[in-house]
């Protein structure tokens, strides 16, 4: 087929698709007109279907007047309204069916969910003071222990007589001092050496003690006792490792919280704690400390809580999902089709008084059943959600599924 032919059928499949629109769309002759087509060349095509609109409007208010005339009603009123109503609609002031929701309210920030490693608040890796062989062990794994309990013993012969040589020496130099300063017959700086020697045996006893002390290995904190690492016979030095000794009387669990939450979490807020070895069951806490800084590579700040384990049934080293409670920050919700995109961005369209209104937004968070926006809406404002693609600003709407005026009067009679 020529080229010329294909262009003229193109041409005029394009009129005639555009004389239909303008036919069958009632708002279209005044989107045409607004474009700046004359307003005498869309005459030519909307007038035919607004006659046969009213002439079946006639026809429509005939009928309905023959019809409450023989029951009595009154049809005159009722056709008249009825025609005039169709008229304006094929006019372009139909009312464009949508529906509708409710603004809610929405809270973000309001909570903090995290996973924590729990540790002893107190916990100890007992090594002896002192080199030598385990003579004895005093105690056994799971015993709890106090501040100041022996756990295990060396050998200590060594210390004992050194111990006792350093007494016999300070009573000797103790009875000299005593001599020297009774008798006169001693100078001055005579008695000051006896008693400076009375000060060193002294000294050397106390040494010696320490020495013999040092030989009990000793619970430096109130706790239970883990597993024993030694037996009698061993040689140990004062980096072995004897046991570990944990005071789980309470747990400090150490968790990460998004850097969003640093300025909200305070030391002393409450927060919850729960073990998946201990399911359903609920233990409450406290923030214990709050770091300094926040970490430049995961964006997180490191917080500390402390929590009660009044029945001993956690364990240092143990998981915990660790929660905690904020105000939050309000934010209307809406549904996620209400929001609509444009140039400028996104907005809804907001009825007002069966009217459309085009009201910005800015996007906050996004949830499979609603959008939290900051935009000028409250709780119980109404926003289309669906037949948004015919709404205009200012536009005359009709929500889908409210009571018409008509029918209301009509009941009411």
């Amino acid at each position: 087929m020529p080229l010329w032919k294909q262009l003229a059928i193109s041409i005029a499949l394009l009129i005639i698709g555009l004389c239909s629109w303008v036919y069958f769309s009632p708002g279209a002759g005044q989107s045409l007109v607004a474009m700046g087509v004359p307003q005498s060349v869309v005459s030519l095509v909307s007038q035919a279907p607004e006659t046969a609109g009213q002439g079946q409007n006639g026809q429509g208010g005939q009928g309905q007047g023959a019809q409450q005339a023989q029951s009595g009603g009154q049809g005159a009123a009722g056709q008249g309204g009825g025609g005039q109503g169709q008229g304006n609609r094929r006019g372009g002031n139909q009312a464009i069916l949508v529906a509708t929701q409710p603004v809610t309210m929405g809270v973000v920030n309001d909570r903090l969910s995290a996973i924590g490693n729990g540790e002893a608040i107190e916990a100890v890796t007992v090594m002896p003071q002192a080199s030598g062989t385990i003579a004895e062990t005093l105690v056994s794994s799971g015993q709890k222990v106090s501040k100041g309990d022996v756990i295990a013993r060396l050998d200590r012969e060594e210390q004992v007589i050194l111990r006792d040589q350093a007494a016999v020496a300070l009573r000797s130099a103790t009875e000299k001092a005593e001599s020297y300063r009774n008798l006169q017959s001693f100078s001055r700086l005579d008695v000051l050496d006896a008693q400076i020697a009375q000060e060193q045996a002294q000294l050397q006893l106390t040494t010696a003690e320490l020495n013999l002390k040092r030989r009990d290995i000793i619970a430096p904190i109130d706790g239970i006792i883990g597993i024993v690492g030694v037996s009698v016979g061993d040689n140990v030095t004062n980096s072995t490792a004897i046991v570990s000794l944990d005071n789980r009387s309470q747990l400090l669990v150490d968790f990460w919280a998004p850097e969003r939450f640093a300025a909200a979490v305070k030391p002393g807020m409450p927060v919850v704690a729960s073990s998946v070895s201990r399911p359903g069951q609920m233990f409450q806490g406290s923030v214990e400390a709050v770091d300094s800084r926040v970490d430049e590579a995961s964006r997180t700040i490191r917080i500390r809580a402390k929590i009660d384990n009044p029945d001993d049934v956690l364990r240092a080293g143990m998981s915990f999902n660790v929660v905690m409670r904020f105000p939050g920050d309000r934010y209307a919700a809406v549904n996620p089709l209400a929001v609509q995109w444009d140039g400028e961005g996104s907005f809804v369209w907001q009825i007002v008084d069966n009217r459309s209104v085009k009201t910005r937004v800015t996007i906050v968070q996004r949830n499979s059943d609603q959008i939290l926006v900051e935009a000028p809406l409250k709780e119980g404002d109404v926003v289309a959600v669906e037949g948004l693609q015919r709404v205009r600003e200012g536009g005359t709407v009709e929500i889908a599924g409210a009571p018409k005026a008509g029918s209301a009067e009509v009941a009411t009679r």
